[in-house]
């Protein structure tokens, strides 16, 4: 009874030590460098903010990929996670995790250039967009469709060979990042951003309005008075696409989960170093913008549906769940070994003594029916010994054999008194 206590004790500490290591250290995640700057350097802020006691690292990717690659990389297992613009097109492998902070459309326009406001100042200008493909001549082309321009009315130059009197930079708000204009014109003095309207005109059905209509990921931004010194002496509203953190739509919820805990708690320090683009970001964003699925692990985490521990440590409980039936099956199998060695024992027990009960006839002398009656009794003296020990059981093998050997005992004792009568 003892060793089968043990046994279970065993079992009990052991269950008890593998559930006390499911807490298997921070999720290793493989994030996908971007190839621009101010998105590359966002990237690897963010990984160097996560401490110690973060649930969540970063593992940053080799070598920058442009986001179609970014996201190529996903669905082939090569990254878990990349942060890309709001603009590409909906692939069904790719989830939407949280936006972080919006880029925004900057047009700008020589002055003198054209004197003419709104649609009439793009009419015959030359624009610089960037290459073919980038986000901002893709959020150009769509603003301009919604204004009813036609590609054949502004002409698209390359900005360095040959001078623009337009030029388009798409980047988050940054007073460092006019270098994107600067790039293309040293002197700025005669350079001014173009606004698609007024505050006053959003929301009443005006061209800002049409441009977001149909591009549901777009959504109205005002850059205020001041925020690029000379270049913003007057609000100027453009619009804006979230840059928006995504990932495979079958990365574990409850990793999600922990990696947007992590990304808003270290919101304060995110925001103090660019206080422009992460000052806005709270715990209840919003993912309607989106043009990808949203990933099942922020619908929990946005109805603060915290994970179960089963969840959080699903793949570790299935090892320990399997751990546990194997370490099952081998008690099993060896209390089933230990049991038929114990039987093994007690049929020992009756062949010894069956042997002894026909060694006894009518032709054994007293002295030799003695000797099996001792040695029957020995037998049974021996039997107890093991039982006290727990190397035989109490069980009904057990209880044969003392029956059996009584039975002989008998049998020896009226041999021996007809000897005696004899």
């Amino acid at each position: 009874m003892n060793r089968v206590r043990l046994i279970r004790l065993t079992l009990v500490v052991l269950i008890f030590a593998l559930l006390s290591s499911c807490d298997s250290g921070p999720h290793q995640l493989r994030l996908v460098v971007p190839t621009e700057p101010e998105d590359r350097s966002i990237v690897e802020e963010l990984g160097g903010l996560l401490d110690d006691e973060a649930m969540i690292r970063f593992h940053l990717t080799d070598t920058p990929l442009s986001e179609e690659a970014a996201l190529d990389a996903i669905v082939s297992g090569e990254a878990d996670i990349a942060l890309v613009s709001n603009n590409l097109p909906f692939r069904k492998e790719i989830s939407t995790v949280m936006p972080l902070y919006p880029t925004v459309l900057h047009m700008g326009r020589r002055d003198g250039s054209s004197s003419s406001t709104g649609v009439d100042m793009l009419r015959n200008s030359t624009v610089h967009a960037g290459p073919e493909g980038s986000a901002s001549r893709f959020i150009f082309e769509r603003i301009t469709e919604r204004m009813n321009l036609g590609k054949d009315e502004y002409r698209f130059v390359d900005g360095k060979e040959e001078s623009a009197d337009i030029i388009i930079v798409f980047s988050p708000i940054s007073p460092e990042r006019i270098t994107g204009i600067r790039e293309f014109r040293d002197d700025l003095s005669d350079f001014r951003l173009l606004s698609i309207g007024t505050p006053e005109d959003i929301g009443n059905g005006n061209v800002i309005d049409s441009a977001v209509l149909l591009n549901p990921h777009f959504r109205p931004f005002v850059i205020p008075v001041g925020t690029y010194g000379e270049l913003t002496q007057e609000p100027i509203v453009t619009v804006a696409v979230d840059k928006i953190l995504v990932a495979r739509r079958d990365l574990d919820n409850a990793v999600v989960y922990d990696l947007i805990n992590e990304i808003l708690r270290l919101r304060p320090a995110l925001a103090a170093k660019r206080p422009g683009l992460f000052q806005q970001l709270s715990e209840d964003f919003d993912t309607s913008r989106s043009k990808f699925i949203v990933h099942a692990g922020t619908q929990d985490y946005l109805q603060r549906s915290e994970p179960t521990v089963y969840e959080r440590y699903s793949g570790v409980a299935e090892v320990v769940v399997t751990l546990i039936v194997a370490f099952g099956s081998t008690i099993f199998a060896s209390v089933r070994i230990y049991n038929m060695r114990r039987k093994n024992r007690i049929d020992t027990f009756y062949t010894r003594t069956i042997a002894l009960s026909r060694s006894a006839d009518d032709s054994t002398d007293a002295a030799e029916l003695q000797q099996i009656i001792e040695e029957v009794r020995t037998l049974q003296s021996t039997a107890f010994d093991l039982l006290v020990d727990e190397k035989l059981a109490a069980d009904d093998s057990f209880r044969i054999f003392i029956t059996l050997s009584n039975d002989v005992l008998r049998q020896l004792g009226d041999l021996s008194l007809n000897l005696d009568r004899a």
